[in-house]
């Protein structure tokens, strides 16, 4: 995919999903010339996914391995918890699980397409409880970036006008689906509970764009924008509420890197792609500025290097950090860009917990269409804020909840959690239980802001190095009070919610937080470790995820963040991308980087 195969660049971007993808098509159709640097595979979605194959055509029918945790059909392909050849370790008394996507596009193949917008709230959290740290900038700041990006992506949703959940500016959203019977049934009950469901926020087309108007509007007096971003608009088909968006694409209804902004960026002339290119260096001459990368190809083993007047690392937070701290000269003995010695440290990842239910109101059901989004059409935002502020609970954050049921396509295990309603029947009568308790089963889970702490960070492994000769990471990780009380708090009301609509509890609700949550990495949400900033002496970056100390050198995944909010990171990683690359290319303008 290297076309033209320079040798020097204006930029090199290291990474291709979220962050990277983003930062690279906004730099292309500005005319700066890019080459992005993918340690996976190359990845097509349109010819790579299985969109209609069943389960029952799959080995163990579809269930998970460890070479496929997320069961047969998921779209990553070379990824996961483990990395053959790819170790990572953890310390005494910590067990870190950290994803790697090894494939072009990244994460954004596999992910959940959970597009929530952070609020006011979470951009100044030290300011409203005194805890963690504000980010240097506001809401205001971003907000015109999360309209451009939910237009650009396309992202179903709903304005409701919560507090610290954020309205889209008027013709942005695509309409929502409608929530299922499931969902409906969990409504009405909460309705009573005064807690809010809502229609989800995902990165969905429930309907065509208009590549029309929305090109326009992105991208004002920029023929060659408008032209690439129209033609791929008019690619995309709206989604067909058939099959799940963890297989991928084909018709490129939900958002991949792969499908709705690397195609259009390689169709401007401007973007080079090398895959299979494993980053393990920024290298800086004797000023103390970026020149380029090595990087071993994977396929060749050979060490390379390319050389460009900008650097963007976007390889997701951790690996960017590891990239960091093995970047190592006489100016920066320590790692690159960490005089303040922040580099990795504050990692965070969103708390979870879930707790399930089995419901005797859907028990034989009627064979009946559940399709829709792969996701829920309706979740709980976090409802608590006064009395958070009013100090009636003893964790200082909130969660959103994610939940589902319903008859949807069974798979592998899907009547597994049946053995204890179906009184040892087997033959006729088992088969008969099956259809009597199919579909009667929800499950809820918690997804909640994790308040950065000195205990989560991640260094440099003095034993370790991975089969490229690159040294790995060593993981360290505790939970504060806060993290613990709220995943108590999730389960006991999940608990709550599940007894208010008539079912049973089916799983343990604990009164021991640290035995509700989730693994630290479980959840796939990690950000924090070379944080920005408003001061070179407790940031690593400035708001434009710019280095202080290198000045041609950004960051600009989910390692730049502050803080966690309990809103997925996704679509902020790409608003703040976004503004990260208009900020550089002004820079360009102004004549920096010469």
């Amino acid at each position: 995919m290297a076309g033209k195969a320079q040798d020097e660049y204006d930029v090199i971007v290291v990474g291709s999903g979220a962050a990277g993808a983003m930062s690279a098509f906004i730099l292309a159709v500005h005319g700066v010339r890019v080459l992005m640097l993918e340690a996976g595979r190359d990845y097509d979605p349109v010819t790579e996914t299985p969109m209609f194959q069943l389960p029952r055509e799959a080995p163990l029918r579809g269930g998970g391995t460890p070479e496929k945790p997320f069961g047969f059909y998921d779209a990553t392909v070379d990824g996961g918890w483990q990395v053959p050849g790819e170790p990572y370790s953890s310390a005494e008394g910590t067990n870190f699980l950290w994803w790697r996507a090894r494939m072009l596009g990244g994460r954004t193949n596999h992910w959940g397409r959970i597009s929530l917008r952070m609020g006011p709230y979470d951009f100044k959290p030290r300011s409203r409880d005194d805890l963690g740290f504000d980010w240097p900038m506001t809401y205001d700041d971003l907000a015109p970036y999360y309209d451009k990006t939910e237009a650009l992506i396309g992202v179903y949703g709903s304005n409701e006008g919560l507090e610290n959940t954020p309205n889209s500016s008027p013709g942005i959203l695509q309409p929502a689906p409608a929530p299922r019977a499931t969902e409906l049934y969990a409504q009405r009950a909460c309705r009573d509970l005064n807690i809010p469901v809502i229609p989800a926020h995902l990165a969905i087309l429930s309907e065509r764009q208009d590549h029309e108007r929305l090109p326009q509007y992105l991208f004002p007096n920029n023929p060659l924008a408008q032209r690439v971003t129209a033609e791929s608009m008019r690619q995309r088909q709206a989604c067909i509420w058939a099959t799940p968006c963890g297989r991928g694409c084909s018709i490129k209804a939900n958002f991949q890197s792969t499908t709705v902004l690397i195609p259009p960026a390689l169709a401007t002339g401007n973007l080079d792609i090398r895959t299979d290119a494993m980053v393990r260096e920024v290298t800086v001459d004797s000023r103390g500025r970026a020149t380029g990368v090595h990087y071993i190809d994977k396929r060749t083993r050979r060490d390379e290097f390319v050389g460009a007047r900008v650097v963007i690392v976007a390889a997701s937070a951790c690996e960017s950090a590891r990239i960091l701290l093995n970047s190592k000269s006489t100016s920066f003995p320590d790692g690159l860009a960490n005089g303040s010695g922040l580099v990795g440290r504050y990692i965070m990842d969103t708390v979870g917990a879930g707790v399930g239910g089995q419901f005797p109101a859907f028990e034989n059901m009627p064979p009946h269409n559940t399709d829709g989004a792969s996701a829920m059409h309706v979740y709980i935002p976090w409802w608590l804020y006064q009395q958070q502020l009013g100090g009636q609970l003893d964790f200082a954050r909130g969660y959103h909840v994610e939940f589902g049921g319903g008859r949807g396509m069974p798979g592998a295990g899907a009547f597994g959690g049946m053995e204890g309603y179906t009184e040892g029947a087997y033959g006729t009568r088992f088969k008969e239980a099956c259809r009597r308790y199919y579909g009667s089963f929800m499950w809820f889970d918690g997804r909640g802001e994790m308040i950065p702490n000195d205990d989560c960070y991640c260094e440099i492994d003095p034993d370790g190095v991975d089969q490229w000769g690159v040294p790995t990471l060593r993981f360290h990780w505790k939970w504060s009070d806060h993290e613990l009380n709220q995943a108590r708090h999730m389960q006991q009301t999940f608990a709550g919610i599940i007894e208010a609509m008539g079912g049973r509890v089916t799983s343990t609700v604990h009164d021991d937080g640290a035995r509700a949550i989730a693994a630290p990495g479980q959840i796939i949400h990690e950000v924090g470790g070379v944080r920005m900033g408003a001061s070179p002496s407790d940031s690593v970056l400035n708001e434009f995820c710019q280095s202080w100390e290198v000045d041609n050198l950004f960051v600009t995944d989910g390692g730049a963040f502050v803080s966690n909010a309990d809103k997925n990171p996704t679509l902020s990683i790409m608003a703040v991308a976004w503004r990260s690359a208009d900020y550089l290319i002004d820079q360009f303008n102004q004549g920096s980087f010469a």
